[in-house]
């Protein structure tokens, strides 16, 4: 089964979308599931794995009821306010539904790097982890020594770090100083069995006309660090589109992942991950 680990879909009458606003160009229209399948059926992609775009439980419940309508939306990744006390009461009401899989803070968006390794969220770190319920890590190179140490406190709470942890491929060359950091995070988090990542969004951090070549000295770190079994694929759609199409990022991926680890990139890692049927 062929699985697209992250994508988004939102209607902007919701008003839910903050960062959503004209200025976005193409991205400032509703992506609704009909926009969405053709695009997977012509890759032969049968799920999908559907994340939060706001800071708000109700596009999650949107999200949910999205789900509800169209089974090939395999998994949400939803919102909750982790700082809230009755964090814990919000994820039980959530995991109620047979697709709710975890929640994704907007790490990037806050100002504070540590932020996620605050007191007043642990009970929902340790929450989400009795409940087998995931972190998606939302994370730019500037988090990577904050989430390790989260996960050195919860090594039971699953963690998919978002993007690759979202290298500056426009602006680094493998060997610089940067690379070195982001790779040495990289490796450091990998070796924890409990954090995967998503081999997605490298198109939006590069520059234009990018190709198999760009993108090869991530891959290898990514694919090193984390081995095909703790590594998903995923398209970032729509975004993607801001530098990129559907069919370049999916044809240079598997260009770059070898044959032998396609089953696992672009599916068996996400659906064992998200529990996807």
């Amino acid at each position: 089964m062929l699985i697209d680990a992250h994508h988004h879909l939102w209607r902007i009458a919701r008003n839910d979308y903050g960062w959503l606003t004209p200025d976005t160009g193409f991205l400032y229209r509703d992506y609704e599931p009909a926009d969405f399948k053709p695009i997977l059926d012509a890759h032969g992609i049968e799920r999908a794995v559907l994340i939060q775009a706001a800071p708000a439980v109700a596009e999650t419940d949107f999200l949910l009821s999205l789900a509800d309508q169209h089974p090939w939306l395999g998994a949400v990744v939803g919102w909750v306010d982790l700082s809230a006390g009755d964090a814990p009461q919000q994820l039980d009401r959530l995991a109620k539904h047979p697709r709710f899989r975890g929640v994704r803070p907007m790490i990037q968006d806050i100002a504070d790097d540590n932020w996620m390794l605050r007191a007043e969220l642990n009970d929902a770190f340790v929450a989400l982890a009795q409940r087998d319920l995931s972190f998606d890590a939302l994370i730019q190179p500037r988090h990577l020594r904050a989430l390790i140490e989260l996960v050195e406190r919860h090594p039971s709470l699953r963690i998919a770090i978002n993007h690759c942890g979202k290298p500056e491929v426009r602006d680094w060359h493998a060997g610089d100083a940067s690379f070195n950091a982001w790779q040495a995070g990289m490796t450091e988090l990998a070796r924890h069995p409990n954090v995967f990542c998503k081999l997605s969004a490298l198109p939006t951090r590069a520059a234009p006309n990018w190709n198999a070549a760009t993108f090869a000295p991530y891959v290898d770190v990514l694919m090193s660090a984390f081995g095909a079994g703790r590594l998903m694929w995923a398209s970032d759609w729509p975004i993607l589109e801001r530098n990129g199409r559907y069919p370049d990022w999916f044809r240079v991926a598997r260009e770059l992942v070898p044959e032998a680890d396609h089953a696992r990139v672009f599916g068996a890692t996400a659906q064992s991950f998200y529990r996807i049927v």
